[in-house]
């Protein structure tokens, strides 16, 4: 099964860690790894720190689209005259299972009217949302799982990413739709050693 990582909000805000779970999961799975669209860092980008946190035989599929700036896809399209269309996505040919990270979470814009959440829904993949303890999460996860639902999107697997507020974690839970897998993950540190570490301990309930 391909899975679709996003998370509850953009993470240069909050440090959610789409690309310490991406990592993860990528190891666990022994799959591939693909980031359709990323915005900025491209020396440093998401790919390049997933090749040097998984296995050197785990295949990283390039970008659709590698845009220069830090901003919102569709503004960092803009600036370089691209229009980023859902048309032009498509699953990279592999025989594995492959774990695709969004950009920040589901209503991030790829233009002026299609948003990630979009993108989801063109590839037809399930979801692992992310989230992080932070004043607001309990708010911007239920908006979250809200979206997914009324769009008929399987939330396959839910993602305690760090140390929670027990009774954060007790609203959190509560709401979580029954058929969803829940995986909990401590503070990482991100090396090579440390995703293997964790992938060797990981627990999905």
């Amino acid at each position: 099964m391909n899975l679709f990582i996003t998370g509850i909000g953009t993470g240069i805000g909050t440090g959610l860690g789409k690309t310490v779970v991406s990592a993860v999961l990528t190891q666990f799975f022994k799959g591939d790894y693909w980031k359709p669209v990323q915005s900025g860092d491209l020396h440093q980008s998401d790919s390049l720190q997933i090749k040097k946190l998984v296995d050197e035989n785990l295949q990283i599929h390039t970008e659709q689209y590698r845009l220069q700036h830090a901003v919102s896809p569709h503004q960092a399209a803009k600036e370089e005259n691209i229009h980023i269309r859902l048309s032009d996505f498509k699953l990279p040919s592999t025989t594995k299972f492959i774990i695709v990270e969004g950009a920040g979470g589901l209503f991030v814009p790829l233009n002026n009217e299609d948003f990630i959440i979009d993108l989801i829904t063109q590839l037809n993949l399930p979801v692992v949302l992310v989230a992080k303890d932070y004043l607001g999460c309990i708010n911007h996860t239920m908006l979250s799982i809200n979206a997914l639902l009324q769009r008929k999107i399987r939330l396959e697997y839910f993602v305690f990413n760090g140390g929670f507020n027990p009774d954060t974690k007790a609203v959190l839970q509560r709401h979580i739709p029954f058929k969803t897998k829940i995986i909990e993950l401590p503070e990482i540190n991100l090396t090579k050693n440390e995703i293997k570490k964790i992938t060797t301990q990981l627990i999905i309930k």
